[in-house]
């Protein structure tokens, strides 16, 4: 190290981990970044995202100042030049045309930051409009809604207790490369060997032969979609052969009987041929769940982003709850962050309500307040009242991450009148906005995990302040976000303090504490402030200066049961079989007899990869991380494709042409192209994204197969065609 070189602690932003890393910084830069050995969850544990972290923290393609349109063209300008403009266009087009004629798009990266986890709610109350579309119709939405309607709280998820449990049962997760996924676990791999070397037992369900799926006990190469089917041949037979066993839950237990009636004609052998899985094999997975002396079933992105998403993601609970596993040390429980809010008695809830409000065009039902993305496109180019025409996009890129992308890049190109996006990139959405406000770098920014530690396996609490000082011309993403707030809301203008001292008033005010209980909060910034006074209010009693003093985190100890506590279904208790799931039930047996004649895509992940923010980062690239068509030998033979040779893969959205991958690693009747990929449009600033653009697989998909429950995209088992280009 040179003399002038010195280390810093950071929490890893780049993927759901959430890994300590130490920095090592040269000046303002960061040269280095290992795993933090003393972190109270990761213990060292750093993958190649987070080694990358210094290339993508000073990657010279990062806007440093605001952009503005004049004339059709981005040109850079300064904060206040970008700020007057939103604050004279927005709230003169809610005048004109009404509040629903502003959107808003959340994309991933809004957890991995502290301004994403405290600001942008403040932004959708302060617009009041009903036009709200995240990353969450495109991957969890299933998952909230499932546990929206069994527990009364969308956000009531379990994750694994990865550490003590006996035997998972994984379905349609690969957390060897995604790291872990709505489970947050550095180390997923060490954990899953950790389970092996204890005697536990692993099954993975994936078509794939995955990193994960080759770790395994027991891989089971299902048909893709078919999911729920097998999930619920799994309850049926643990009901058919009184294996159920809810254990302690059973007293917190309604609809039973109900589900056991519902669910009786899903017998192993009724969805064998649809799974193509052998009854046989179906009835010892479900036997071994049940022997297990504690076990927990983990479904994914897999399981999700299918036609039956929101039942796999119920179905997963079902069977968690069945084998007594749910909420029990081993088997499956829900996290308690030091950011909750400290727990209440156990009582009846409001419970949980879908389709309060639809779409405008396409009568699509809201799900935890949003809409589907995929009807983002129409809502901009549908004429008539309620249209949207400005968007305001924070950290979203819907043109590679959304259905039909070409469709949504031209109506973000002609059906807007104004469009802000938040984004550090111009990539393939921000290039069409009329103001872009890029935030700095993460080493400049302080970090806290508020969504990621409600998703933890261990309950612990982390923060780091900024490892580099805010550079001048920099405006940290909390003061950006707040003054958005204040110019789309007619304050601007004010200190944006005013908008975290508006949140602390009204927190106060709810917890019925005296205002004066304000200045005792500590802090360098707003943020902090707000920070401070959610750990003072939360589970565990804590503080930022306490928290500060532990710069390695504090551990909050192992998952502990909360049920009944955590209930806030209107009853009080788990509603087992609840009506919107008792009305999808029938699409469910109507699968039964659908049998995919041709070939079906599937998505897939790369551990050296997050969706579609990372391939800017040469580091990153090459290796397996690359854009190909995976392909089973007897399909390629049958097409007549060669490896390496360009496959053309065409439907119902479109064509795109890959590499063809030739192996074994997927099974027959199934293709897969990773997602995230397609940097091949004009006017984006992504030098080392456009040198190996990939194709945009999301391009394929018209956007019309939805999750019916959940809005959520179906971006797997999609039926396409694949030819050898002529």
């Amino acid at each position: 190290m040179s003399h002038d070189s010195r280390t810093a602690l950071r929490i890893c932003p780049l993927c759901e981990a959430t890994c300590g890393l130490t920095l090592t910084i040269e000046g303002t830069t960061v040269t280095g970044a290992r795993g933090d050995r003393d972190d109270v969850l990761s213990q060292g544990f750093i993958c190649p995202k987070g080694a990358s972290f210094g290339g993508l923290d000073s990657d010279p393609d990062r806007l440093r100042t605001p952009l503005v349109r004049t004339d059709g063209v981005l040109r850079e300008a300064t904060w206040s030049e970008a700020f007057d403009l939103i604050a004279a266009r927005i709230p003169a087009l809610v005048q004109e045309h009404g509040k629903q004629s502003v959107g808003v798009v959340l994309g991933n990266p809004n957890v991995h930051t502290m301004a994403g986890g405290l600001y942008p709610q403040l932004l959708l109350s302060t617009l009041g409009t009903r036009n709200v579309f995240t990353a969450s119709t495109l991957d969890q939405m299933p998952k909230h809604v499932s546990s929206g309607l069994l527990f009364g709280d969308a956000n009531a998820i379990a994750v694994p207790d990865l550490d003590r449990t006996a035997h998972l049962l994984l379905i349609g997760a690969n957390p060897l490369e995604s790291n872990g996924s709505l489970c947050t676990a550095p180390d997923f791999p060490g954990k899953l060997k950790a389970l092996r070397k204890r005697g536990g037992t692993l099954t993975v369900i994936d078509p794939r032969r995955t990193r994960t799926a080759r770790l395994a006990d027991r891989h089971v190469a299902i048909r893709p979609g078919a999911d729920a089917l097998l999930l619920a041949a799994l309850t049926q037979v643990l009901i058919e052969e009184k294996l159920a066993d809810p254990g302690a839950l059973a007293e917190h237990l309604d609809g039973y009987d109900e589900l056991a009636e519902a669910i009786e004609d899903f017998t192993p052998e009724a969805v064998a041929a649809a799974c193509d899985i052998d009854a046989g094999t179906i009835r010892t997975i479900a036997r071994e769940l049940a022997a297990a002396p504690a076990a927990a079933v983990y479904g994914r992105i897999g399981s999700c982003t299918v036609e039956h998403g929101t039942l796999a993601s119920w179905l997963v609970d079902v069977l968690n709850i069945l084998t007594g596993n749910l909420d029990r040390p081993g088997g499956a429980l829900f996290p308690l962050s030091a950011t909750a809010r400290a727990p209440r008695a156990a009582a009846p809830g409001k419970g949980f309500a879908l389709g309060r409000w639809a779409s405008r065009v396409s009568g699509h039902p809201e799900a935890k307040g949003e809409l589907p993305v995929v009807a983002l496109a129409e809502e901009i180019e549908t004429p008539g009242e309620g249209r949207i025409r400005a968007l305001v996009v924070v950290a979203g890129n819907p043109v590679l991450s959304a259905p039909d992308g070409d469709r949504l890049d031209r109506a973000l190109a002609e059906g807007l009148d104004f469009m802000v996006s938040v984004d550090p990139y111009l990539n393939e959405t921000s290039r069409h906005a009329d103001v872009v406000l890029p935030p700095p770098p993460p080493s400049q920014s302080a970090h806290f995990d508020f969504a990621l530690n409600s998703l933890a396996v261990h309950n612990q609490v982390r923060y780091t302040r900024a490892a580099v000082p805010l550079q001048d011309d920099r405006m940290a993403e909390s003061e950006i976000l707040a003054r958005l707030v204040l110019a789309v809301g007619g304050m601007h203008g004010a200190a944006p303090e005013a908008v975290d001292d508006m949140v602390i008033a009204a927190t106060l005010e709810r917890a019925g504490l005296p205002e004066e209980f304000a200045a005792e909060l500590t802090g360098r910034t707003g943020a902090e402030r707000r920070l401070d006074l959610m750990l003072r209010l939360g589970p565990y009693d804590l503080t930022l200066e306490g928290l500060l003093a532990h710069p390695h985190g504090i551990d909050l100890g192992p998952l502990k049961p909360r049920v009944p506590q955590l209930l806030k279904t209107r009853s009080g208790r788990i509603e087992l079989f609840p009506a919107p799931i008792a009305a999808d039930l029938p699409r469910l047996r109507e699968a039964l007899d659908e049998r995919p004649t041709g070939l079906v895509l599937v998505g897939r992940r790369h551990l050296r990869s997050n969706n579609s923010w990372m391939h800017n980062v040469a580091s990153l690239r090459g290796g397996s991380n690359v854009c190909t068509l995976q392909i089973h030998p007897d399909d390629a033979a049958r097409i007549g494709l060669a490896d390496g040779a360009t496959a053309r893969i065409t439907a119902a959205g479109g064509e795109v042409e890959a590499p063809a991958e030739i192996t074994d690693a997927v099974r027959t009747g199934v293709v897969s192209l990773p997602h995230g990929w397609g940097h091949s449009r004009p006017g984006t600033r992504m030098s080392v994204a456009e040198t190996g653009p990939g194709v945009n697989v999301n391009q394929l998909l018209d956007g019309t197969l939805l999750d019916p429950l959940s809005g959520t995209a179906v971006l797997n088992a999609v039926p396409v065609s694949v030819a050898p280009t002529l």
